[in-house]
C-alpha cells in the first residue's frame, strides 16, 4: 500500500467534510467580512454578515452560472455581488431595479419620479470606520417595505446628485448606505443580476480592527434594517 493511499484512507473523512463545507459555502450560505465603512451606519468595518446564497437562485458551486432562478432582488435588499470593475465581491444596498428611473437631487433619491421620504435622525453621530471614528450625519429613509438609516459625511461629499437614468432589465442599481464614501453604481455602473452572489441577512458578530480585533459586545445577530 502506497503512502498516498494510506494517507487518503486515514484522512478521507476530513477531506470529504471540508469539500462539502466549501460547496455549501459557495452555493447555499456563507458569512462575509466587511472591510470598509461604505455601508455605515448599517454595517461597520469588522462586521461579519450571514449571506443567503439561495435567496434568488441556485448556482453551480464556485461559479456564477445559474441553474434556476426563483426570485428577484427587491429595493432595499442588501446584496453581495462580484464587481464588474475588478471582480471583487462587494456588499451594497439595492436602490432601484430593472425598469426603474432613478436620480438624486441634493442627496435625496428620486425613484420613478417620487422622492424617497427621509428624516434627520442625528446631526452628528460618532461611528467607527476604517478611517477611525468619524462624526456622521444620519438620515432615516422611509420606504414602502422597510426603513433604513443612511449616513452623510459632508466633508467628503463630492456627489450630491445625478441626472435621471433608467436601470436596464436584468440589472439593479446599488448604493452604499454611507452615501459619501461608497464605490457603487454611481462609479462602477449597474449590476447584472447574474453577478449577484447572495442576500445579506444579519450581522452575526463583529470585531473591532482598532482594538486588536476584539469582539464588539453590542453587535450580535443584528438585522440590516429598522
Amino acid at each position: 500500500m502506497s503512502r498516498l493511499t494510506q494517507l487518503w484512507r486515514q484522512q478521507k473523512g476530513l477531506v470529504l467534510f471540508i469539500g462539502l463545507m466549501l460547496v455549501f459555502r459557495s452555493a447555499a450560505a456563507d458569512w462575509n467580512y466587511v472591510p470598509s465603512s461604505s455601508m455605515n451606519p448599517t454595517l461597520w468595518a469588522g462586521d461579519r454578515v450571514v449571506v443567503n446564497k439561495l435567496a434568488y437562485s441556485l448556482r453551480v458551486p464556485f461559479t456564477l452560472h445559474q441553474v434556476v432562478r426563483w426570485s428577484e432582488p427587491a429595493r432595499g435588499d442588501v446584496i453581495t455581488f462580484d464587481s464588474p470593475a475588478d471582480g471583487v465581491n462587494l456588499i451594497k444596498r439595492v436602490v432601484a431595479r430593472g425598469g426603474d428611473t432613478v436620480s438624486m437631487w441634493d442627496n435625496v433619491l428620486i425613484i420613478n419620479g417620487t422622492p424617497v421620504k427621509r428624516t434627520l435622525v442625528d446631526e452628528s453621530r460618532p461611528v467607527p470606520t476604517d478611517m477611525g471614528v468619524l462624526d456622521e450625519e444620519i438620515w432615516r429613509e422611509h420606504r414602502a417595505s422597510v426603513d433604513i438609516e443612511v449616513a452623510r459625511l459632508p466633508a467628503f461629499n463630492h456627489s450630491t446628485g445625478f441626472a435621471p437614468v433608467t436601470v436596464p432589465k436584468g440589472f439593479v442599481m446599488v448604493m452604499g448606505d454611507n452615501r459619501d464614501n461608497s464605490n457603487d453604481s454611481r462609479f462602477i455602473g449597474f449590476i447584472d443580476e447574474n453577478r449577484i452572489t447572495g442576500k445579506a441577512e444579519r450581522v452575526v458578530m463583529s470585531h473591532d480592527p482598532s482594538a486588536l480585533y476584539l469582539p464588539r459586545s453590542d453587535r450580535w445577530w443584528l438585522p440590516l434594517h429598522l
